[in-house]
């Protein structure tokens, strides 16, 4: 949502950024096995706002303001290469800065397959970059020029189909999907979305309004109105489900959304204008999406702008991120504590210990300590 563009750059620099089971069913994770502290590891620091970020398996990138974009690939000179999976050092292998017409377009969507990585920009211009992985070129494959057009998030369900969403255009929330691989996209048409609502968007917070798992997607709206929309058939139709959270307000609702697997999810959210509001901000689900229950409320850290389940932890773990700090639930969100203090605005799990995050002039390897 565009009134996120310009807002943070009133904050500070960064100083140091089966069976399935309801969430009374699945217990807390033992004290003794808690995160307790997170170490952070800075990647680089300079002038670039980064709310766009993938982690692959050999390879983490990201893309944000001002055009800017890199990528970090293993440094297999300090890993064994029969462990390179797991290996948390990283190399700067290539960054660059996209220039379209004289403009260094915004970037918060981000998404990869094996062969490339996909980055798209907000403001009209829309514009969709290539990120070749063998021969590193950029090349523009999508562009969409009209009044309102502002994208949120995207991703993909698999090598060949992947999908973005953006804010309504003509009373039409704007959903484009690929289904070679990248290579083109489509618009889908008004009459493929259901109960349409004319000012109805998403926040551009992390990239983390939209989820996928085998041909299932979720999409959770915000400002103004909350909702989720769901496809069972990767985007061929959808049904829509109301959520629980406060909102009402352009700066209120749902910011962004995970699922543990398709049966249990959060959504997390606030006003980031008044961070410290805690009502009614967080609502779980166990039928993955058809039903929310509001948790914490009034008894958590407040507004975060991106959260994600810990891998592993069996939907019990879960941390979530914005400037106003890093905080972290061992009761499939049921309770939270602050683990720091650090104003990332985004953050991606490489494995069970370890994550990326970016923020304000700053990109992060977190390290959980138990």
């Amino acid at each position: 949502m565009r009134f996120l563009s310009t807002f943070f750059i009133l904050f500070l620099l960064i100083t140091s950024c089966k069976d399935v089971k309801t969430k009374d069913q699945l217990p807390a994770v033992e004290d003794a096995q808690v995160f307790t502290k997170v170490d952070i590891e800075f990647l680089h620091q300079d002038s670039t706002s980064i709310r766009a970020l993938e982690v692959a398996h050999d390879a983490v990138m990201y893309a944000g303001s001002d055009g800017h974009y890199g990528i970090y690939e293993i440094n297999l000179d300090k890993t064994k290469s029969t462990d390179a999976v797991m290996a948390s050092q990283f190399k700067e292998t290539n960054k660059g800065r996209i220039d379209f017409l004289g403009k260094n377009p915004a970037f918060r969507s981000i998404a990869s397959t094996s062969k490339a990585f996909y980055i798209l920009s907000i403001e009209n211009p829309a514009l969709l970059y290539r990120y070749d992985r063998t021969s590193k070129e950029v090349s523009l494959v999508y562009t969409e020029q009209q009044d309102g057009v502002f994208y949120d998030a995207m991703t993909f369900w698999n090598e060949e189909e992947g999908i973005a969403i953006g804010d309504s255009v003509n009373g039409c929330l704007s959903v484009i999907i690929t289904r070679d691989g990248g290579a083109t996209w489509g618009k889908l048409d008004c009459g493929s979305l259901p109960n349409q609502l004319e000012k109805e968007g998403a926040f551009a917070a992390s990239n983390t309004n939209i989820k996928t798992i085998g041909d299932e997607t979720w999409i959770i709206t915000g400002g103004g109105t909350s909702r989720l929309y769901y496809s069972a058939n990767k985007g061929f139709s959808w049904s829509i489900y109301n959520v629980p959270v406060a909102q009402g307000k352009d700066t209120q609702g749902a910011y962004t959304m995970d699922f543990y697997n398709n049966q249990i999810g959060i959504i997390y959210g606030g006003d980031y204008t008044t961070p410290e509001d805690n009502i009614d901000n967080i609502a779980m689900t166990s039928d993955g999406g058809k039903s929310w229950v509001v948790t914490a409320s009034g008894k958590n850290d407040g507004y975060k702008s991106c959260v994600q389940y810990v891998p592993n932890s069996n939907g019990k773990e879960i941390i979530a991120t914005g400037f106003t700090g890093i905080s972290y639930s061992s009761d499939s969100g049921a309770s939270w504590k602050q683990l720091s203090d650090a104003p990332f605005l985004t953050v991606r799990f490489a494995n069970d210990s370890t994550a990326y995050a970016g923020g304000k002039n700053a990109l992060a390897r977190l390290n959980f300590k138990r």
